[in-house]
Order: structure tokens, then C-alpha cells, then sequence
């Protein structure tokens, strides 16, 4: 019913804009001498309308809706502008004068509430544009995201890995895509992100609670994927990009196809990814750390006189091995048992309707995600012991064979979110934002195994959030929010083994059926946030932040009972569980000037309720017992760094960065899986270029990882290691086609190390060895 709803809405709302928007923008870029400029980028978010100024600086803007729009202009040397324009006729005129700068052009923040550019933004947020990432010549999107200070990654080889932040993962942080919060089974740590980096503009990452804004599981911080921008008005564009990978054997293709045409916008990109098991400095294979990857995105946009609308798909399949050894050294890419098979589809609607001096976004986002796991014959063996062998062997000869067998685990998770906000009529220097957010999810099981039960969980939240510039100098964030979640799981039955004291090899297992009986549990929090942002000396950008987040149990920890082969034990849930809740005080400090910069950000992250697995010392079905348990936490640290432009050799950049994380329980264990110390420095060219050859780059990058001794009761130390990298690259430029290319060599010298993060470090197994990496990027005009 809520469907057929939201359709007859989506339906009324077109029927009512009948009249196209003819408004327009026009305006003249200059530079500080009253020059044009030409190839200015001229964009508003909200409406994915831009174009690029002409040789003579000029640019027009078409269809533009009546109300209030924030116009963004950036060039390379000069520092982004963020415009506020009002349409309250058909047309208007600018005259955009650009300030020389001669560091990295400034983003509009699509995460934050207001859009503003970084540098306006009271909440420091990191920005990294997907071509920049895609420069590391990571494997995976993950893996090029953990590349930016304060994010790491727990991996199982090279197919799986999920985000930290700041020493948080799992359910303490949000993942959004396409603008919807993106729910896919992510409370395991061998649940990876599952996000291809086809058809993604850029990542935003925000570092510390953000409940405010997105409610239950933001409580450690979030991953905000933007997708890929529309074309420019009038413009066709495609793009092929071809990465290929020395250590894995593999290739990651994507293909897309952009076109925008008076007031409607298409997008279509297809992306392949496929890798064999990665190689180890001695040069074994690490078995079954082989995977696959297909991704499918779309998107439509049409613009109306006082309606903006955009709708986005997106459909990911993976086939991802589960590594156990260093075995029979294969470089095939089909998977073997264990595997995990993965299916997610992604549809989102967004809508904005401009009315006089206001304005309504209206959000709706439905996910479906399938996760079936495969189990090899030493588990199967382990849960059925006595079984016939020869036929578990023919399986294994039917799967080589290409024929999948039944799914051990086999869970539906459907997710169905929504996001109401009003953004009131600015009153001077004051913006106030006020909303409703909400989601409704089923997950139902398939398989013969159950992790978690079938289970429905509703959420809605209510939040209002305000900023206020006092002057050029002093700025003021804040808000306030409630949270109200149902959760609701069927009781289900497993089957427990039991060993007699005398057990011979062949003999069944005495079984028991164990009931987990269904629970229903109610959460509610207040959250809030308050930040200042100022100018200090009329040069040091000051941040203060005090957040307040919140995350409601995950159905794993408050109903597990049973053998998860992820992890390797067996674990038991806990419905007595209460919410997890936190408290982080943010300072961020910077100073730039022409040829220098510097920033210091630190926090300290006081977290009641921490949940985690404890050991109990026993053992059911030959498995460590797990229970998870709750205690109070700290987590503090920070990043620190410096860039140095040196005049008049303005090709040359340096760069340092210094990050550290600590988390401790209050009886003074450390938390488990935090990221060593890191240290990484980076000596870069870049050089303009000819009009044949441009923007030419080459660095050199050294990351040392301290030792990390502050591990957890059942963890074991890391020793340093140190990781040395060069990239380098250009554009060719032809009169129909522009060609990108990147080289990495990643790892050059081909350092044995097993990452503190890696889940793999338990088996003594290494991370990867040296990397070529080529990377092509055509793009067809």
C-alpha cells in the first residue's frame, strides 16, 4: 500500500508542474586581473545542472527552478566559490571574480545539511574524489578509501574488506549510497563493504558521531559515496576505464554513457571486476582469495518549473572466496567452497520542490540485499560428522564443474527508507533545517544455517538542526534529535551436537534442538551536536565539535546461538543488551597561506555500553565460546600533517601525515582491532602540461606502520613494516577523445607484513606483494 502511495504522489506532483522552467543563469568568470577564465566548472548540486565557461569566460545556465540555489564555481588555481542565487525572475546576470590559491580546489559538502564548501563547513569533513582514488591502483573501492587519514580497513583477502573509522566499524558505522543509507548484512566482520567503485563521483567521510543527521549506527561515524554527476546540459559523454593488476592477474572494467538534453538527464555505466588469488612476496598464491564482481548503475533526471527529481538503480553481484590457507596454488578465478555469493540491489528517489523562499526534499530509498555462503567440506564435516564422504566429494566435483549447490546460508534483507526535510526561508545569516527520517526492514532466512533470526525492525526519527554565520570569522552548528526503534525477531530452532566421552570416527553426534524463543525490544535516544568554527589571528581555521551518538543493538548480538564460520566460534547473543552511546569532544586546527599548510585534528570519543564478543572459556561443537557482553569505552587520537608548496618551484608538493587511534575499555583492556600507528609522507610533481600532454603527476610515497602492542585479551601484537609506493601518469589529448593514464607500483619492494586488520593474521597468512598497476580512462567527446 505505502507503494501505490508514493507513486500517486510522485504522479500528482509532475501533473502539477505542467509549465517547464524556462529561467536562466548567465555570468562572466574573471580572474584577478579582469581576465576571462575558460573552463571554469559552474554546478548546482541539488538540480546535477553545470557547464563549463567558454574561451571568453561566459556560461549559461537553463532551467534553473525558482528559489533559493547555491551555485558553486572552481578552477584549477583559484579557490572554489559558493554562491547563494536567488530566482526570483527568468533571468539573472553574474560577474564571478576568482582568487588565485595553489592547493587542491574546495568541494561543496553533499553529507553535511547546508551544502556548503569544505572550508565554510563548521563539521570537518575529508573529500576524495573517486579519480584520485582510483590513482592508489587499489583493487577495490574499500581499499583506495582506506588510503584517507582516519579510515582503515579489516580485510580477508583482497575481495573483502570493510570500513574503520577512527577505530569503529561494523554496525558503529554508516555507509550512504545514491543518498540512502546502504544495508547489507554489515554487523560481520567478513561482510565487506559490497560497493564497486563504477559510477562513483567522489567520498566524503565523516569522522565521529553523526547520529544527528542519520540517526542509529552513525554513532562512530559514516562513508558518503556520491554518485557520478550527470552530463552537462546539452553534452553526450562516454567513458571506458581499464585498470589491470600484476599481483592478482586482474582487470576492472567500466563502461558508461552520460547524456543531458533541455531539462531530462540519462546516465548508464556497467562495471566488471575479476582477480585471482593474490600473490604473497614469496611468491605463493594465497588460495581462494579470488573473486568476482559485476555492477549495473543508472539514473534519470528531470527538471520542472518548481520540481526537481532524480532516480537512481544500482545492481551488484559478487562471488567472493573465503581464504583458509595457503593451499593449491591456482590462478583460476572461479571460487571455491567457502564462498560467498552476493546480490544487492539499490533503488533511490529524490525529490525537491522549491516554493517561494523554501524548500521540501523528499528522499525514498528501497535495498535488497541477498547473501548466500557456501560452506567447504571441513565445515560441512565439523556440523554433520558421519556423513557420506564420497557424495560431499561429488558436490565439490559439481561445483568445479560450474553447478552451485545448496546454500548453507541463505538471508533476505529488504530495506525501505525515507527522508522528509523542510529547509525554512533563510533569515539572514541563519539556516534552519527540520525533518523526519525513518526505515522499515524484513530479513527472512532461506538457508539451512541461521545466523541471525528472521526478523522486522522499524525506525523513525525526528531532528532539527541550525547554522548560523555571526560573521566571516564565526560560525555556529547545531541540532537536536530523537530516535525511536521496534525490533521484533520469530523464534527459531538449531540444531546443538554433543560428544560422548567415548567418540569413534564414524558415530553420529547426540543432537539436541535448541528453541531461541523470538524477542521484541523497544530503543530510544535524545542525540545533539553543537559546533564553532572561527578564524583565529585572522589565519588558524578553528573547529570545535561536541557530538552526541547513539547505536541500538544489532540483531547478531542480541540473538546469536550458534556456530558463525566467519569468525570460527560459537556465539551467543544477549536480548538484555542495552543501546550504545557516546560522546566525542572534536578539535580540528589549520593554517594555510600560499605555500604551507598545516592542520591538527584531534578527538576524544567517551562511548557507555560498548558491546563486544567475550570468550567464555568453554566449547560447543568443538568451537571457543562467544558472548557478547557490554562495558564502558574510550577511543582518542587524532591526524596531523603538513604540505609545503615550496616558491617559486610551484610543480613541487611535500606532504606528511601522522595518524593514531587508542581504545581502551574502562577496566583497562584495550578494544579489539584497532589500526596500528601510521606515518606517511609523500614527495609529488605536477606540472600543467603542453595542450598535447597535460596535467602530468609522479610521486613517491613511503607509509611506515608502527608496531601495534596495544591489543586486546585474545589478539596478538603486529611488528612495524614500511610500505613504499610510486605513482605517475598524464592525459593525451586527441580532438575526439581525452586518454587518462595511471601507473602504481604498490609495495615496490616487495615487503613481507600481515596488516594488524587483517583478519587473516590468525593463519600467519601475509598481505600481498608487489603491484603493477596500469590504468586507462578514455574519454570519448
Amino acid at each position: 500500500m505505502k507503494r501505490y502511495s508514493i507513486s500517486f504522489l510522485f504522479i500528482v506532483l509532475l501533473a502539477s508542474n505542467s509549465l517547464w522552467s524556462q529561467n536562466s543563469i548567465k555570468g562572466l568568470v574573471i580572474d584577478e586581473l579582469n581576465a576571462p577564465v575558460m573552463g571554469a566548472d559552474i554546478y548546482i548540486e541539488q538540480l546535477h545542472i553545470g557547464t563549463i565557461s567558454d574561451e571568453d569566460g561566459n556560461f549559461e545556465l537553463q532551467n534553473i527552478p525558482f528559489g533559493s540555489h547555491k551555485l558553486s564555481i572552481s578552477f584549477v588555481g583559484f579557490n572554489t566559490q559558493n554562491i547563494e542565487v536567488n530566482m526570483t525572475s527568468s533571468n539573472l546576470d553574474l560577474r564571478i571574480s576568482m582568487v588565485p590559491s595553489v592547493f587542491h580546489i574546495d568541494e561543496v559538502i553533499v553529507s553535511a545539511p547546508f551544502n556548503k564548501l569544505q572550508s565554510e563547513n563548521v563539521m570537518k569533513i575529508e573529500s576524495k574524489s573517486i579519480e584520485s582514488l582510483r590513482k592508489t591502483g587499489a583493487p577495490t573501492l574499500m581499499q583506495s578509501i582506506s588510503s584517507i587519514a582516519g579510515v582503515s580497513e579489516i580485510s580477508t583477502g583482497t575481495g573483502i574488506g570493510k570500513p574503520v573509522i577512527r577505530g569503529l566499524s561494523g554496525n558503529r558505522v554508516l555507509v550512504y549510497t545514491q543518498g540512502v543509507r546502504l544495508e547489507n548484512q554489515q554487523f560481520g566482520s567478513e561482510h565487506g563493504l559490497g560497493m564497486n567503485d563504477s559510477g562513483v563521483e567522489s567520498v566524503e567521510v565523516i569522522k565521529g558521531p553523526a547520529s544527528l543527521l542519520y540517526g542509529s549506527d552513525a554513532l562512530g561515524g559514516v562513508l558518503y559515496l556520491n554518485p557520478e554527476k550527470f552530463a552537462y546540459q546539452d553534452e553526450t559523454k562516454v567513458e571506458l576505464n581499464q585498470n589491470f593488476y600484476s599481483n592478482t592477474l586482474g582487470s576492472n572494467t567500466s563502461l558508461g554513457v552520460k547524456t543531458s538534453k533541455d531539462k531530462f538527464k540519462l546516465i548508464f555505466r556497467g562495471g566488471y571486476n575479476s582477480h585471482a588469488d593474490y600473490q604473497i612476496p614469496d611468491g605463493d598464491r594465497v588460495t581462494n582469495t579470488r573473486f568476482t564482481e559485476k555492477d549495473f548503475k543508472a539514473g534519470f533526471g528531470l527538471n520542472l518549473d518548481r520540481f526537481v527529481t532524480e532516480f537512481r538503480y544500482n545492481y551488484n553481484q559478487s562471488e567472493i572466496g573465503i581464504p583458509e590457507e595457503i593451499g593449491e596454488q591456482s590462478t583460476s578465478r572461479s571460487v571455491e567452497l567457502p564462498y560467498q555469493d552476493l546480490t544487492t540491489h539499490i533503488l533511490s528517489l529524490h525529490n525537491h520542490i522549491y516554493l517561494k523562499d523554501s524548500k521540501i526534499d523528499f528522499n525514498i530509498g528501497y535495498i535488497v540485499n541477498n547473501r548466500k555462503e557456501f560452506e567447504d567440506e571441513h565445515d560441512h564435516e565439523e556440523d554433520h560428522e558421519g556423513e557420506d564422504h564420497e557424495e560431499e566429494a561429488h558436490e565439490d566435483e559439481e561445483h568445479e564443474e560450474g553447478e552451485h549447490e545448496e546454500a548453507a546460508l541463505d538471508m533476505n534483507l529488504n530495506t525501505l527508507t525515507y527522508d522528509l526535510k523542510y529547509n525554512f526561508p533563510n533569515k539572514g545569516k541563519f539556516e534552519t533545517i527540520a525533518g523526519v527520517q525513518g526505515m522499515y526492514q524484513t530479513n527472512e532466512n532461506f538457508g539451512e544455517e541461521i545466523l541471525i533470526p528472521d526478523a522486522v525492525t522499524n525506525d523513525i526519527g525526528f531532528l532539527v538542526t541550525s547554522t548560523f554565520e555571526i560573521n566571516e570569522k564565526h560560525s555556529l552548528q547545531g541540532g537536536i534529535r530523537f530516535d525511536y526503534r521496534n525490533l521484533k525477531t520469530d523464534p527459531y530452532e538449531i540444531e546443538e551436537h554433543h560428544e560422548e566421552e567415548e567418540h569413534h570416527e564414524g558415530e553420529a553426534h547426540d543432537e539436541e534442538i535448541v528453541v531461541v524463543e523470538g524477542i521484541e525490544r523497544d530503543y530510544n535516544n535524545f542525540t545533539f551536536s553543537l559546533g564553532y568554527k572561527s578564524i583565529l589571528f585572522n589565519a588558524i581555521t578553528t573547529r570545535i565539535n561536541l557530538a552526541r551518538g547513539f547505536r541500538a543493538p544489532n540483531l547478531a548480538e542480541l540473538t546469536s546461538f550458534g556456530v558463525h564460520h566467519g569468525t570460527n566460534r560459537f556465539e551467543i547473543g544477549n536480548p538484555d543488551l542495552e543501546s550504545e552511546q557516546n560522546f566525542q569532544t572534536d578539535i580540528s586546527l589549520e593554517y594555510g597561506n600560499a605555500h604551507f599548510e598545516i592542520f591538527a585534528n584531534g578527538f576524544y570519543n567517551k562511548l557507555d555500553n560498548y558491546i563486544f564478543a567475550n570468550p567464555t572459556g568453554e566449547m560447543i561443537e568443538d568451537h571457543d565460546v562467544y558472548e557478547y557482553v557490554q562495558s564502558d569505552a574510550k577511543l582518542y587520537g587524532g591526524e596531523f600533517g603538513f604540505h609545503l608548496h615550496p616558491h617559486p618551484y610551484d610543480w613541487l608538493h611535500l606532504e606528511s601525515s601522522f595518524e593514531t587511534v587508542t581504545g581502551k575499555q574502562d577496566s583497562g583492556d584495550y578494544l579489539p582491532l584497532i589500526p596500528a600507528n601510521k606515518w606517511a609522507n609523500t614527495i609529488r610533481t605536477e606540472f600543467k602540461g603542453s595542450k598535447k600532454f597535460s596535467e602530468i603527476y609522479a610521486a613517491l610515497i613511503l607509509d611506515s606502520y608502527f608496531a601495534q602492542n596495544n591489543v586486546s585479551q585474545f589478539e596478538t601484537a603486529t611488528p612495524a613494516y614500511n610500505l613504499f609506493n610510486i605513482r605517475m601518469g598524464g592525459n593525451l589529448n586527441f580532438d575526439k577523445m581525452n586518454l587518462g593514464i595511471n601507473i602504481s607500483f604498490n609495495n615496490l619492494l616487495n615487503e613481507t607484513y600481515i596488516s594488524h586488520l587483517s583478519l587473516l593474521k590468525a593463519d600467519m597468512i601475509p598481505n600481498p606483494g608487489r603491484n603493477f598497476v596500469l590504468g586507462l580512462n578514455f574519454k570519448f567527446l
